[in-house]
């Protein structure tokens, strides 16, 4: 069978994440919203008109959880397909800065949790390897497992 060579790929929106550690402790939401909704994840959303990936990054941390962070780097670029829409999440590593986790705007939990007890949750899988990933690259004698397939 043979690609369509007419068919457009598809549009995906672009939305950032930020992948929030405390020590050995990484910030989590209980998304609000679809999609996912219910679901444990990292805070973050769409990247709006003008706004910089970064810039995002920050706001969207600010908005679902009040927490203030350094932002550091890119950790990855996820393409998913979630209730028919596609998305592009850029995610980054942060370090808290202050504030106690607060569930706001589309979250309703907000909390943080031991990087070891991830697992429990239940999560996306690409969300639960690509904090593994971050835990790894900031902690490298914990050994996180390995790069993001």
């Amino acid at each position: 069978m043979t690609a369509n060579p007419h068919k457009a790929d598809p549009v995906r929106t672009d939305c950032v994440g930020v992948i929030c550690f405390q020590r050995d402790h990484v910030l989590l939401i209980r998304r609000g919203k679809p999609p996912r909704k219910g679901d444990w994840s990292i805070p973050g959303g769409r990247i709006e008109p003008g706004e910089t990936e970064q810039a995002a990054a920050l706001r969207e941390l600010m908005e679902e959880t009040g927490i203030v962070a350094e932002l550091g780097q890119k950790i990855a670029t996820i393409d998913a397909d979630f209730e028919g829409v596609c998305y592009r999440l850029h995610d980054y590593v942060a370090h808290w800065q202050s504030g106690t986790p607060v569930a706001a705007d589309d979250a309703m939990e907000a909390q943080f949790v031991p990087v070891s007890e991830i697992s429990d949750l239940h999560m996306w899988a690409k969300t639960e390897q690509v904090i593994r990933m971050a835990f790894a690259a900031i902690h490298p004698r914990a050994g996180g497992k390995g790069r993001l397939a």
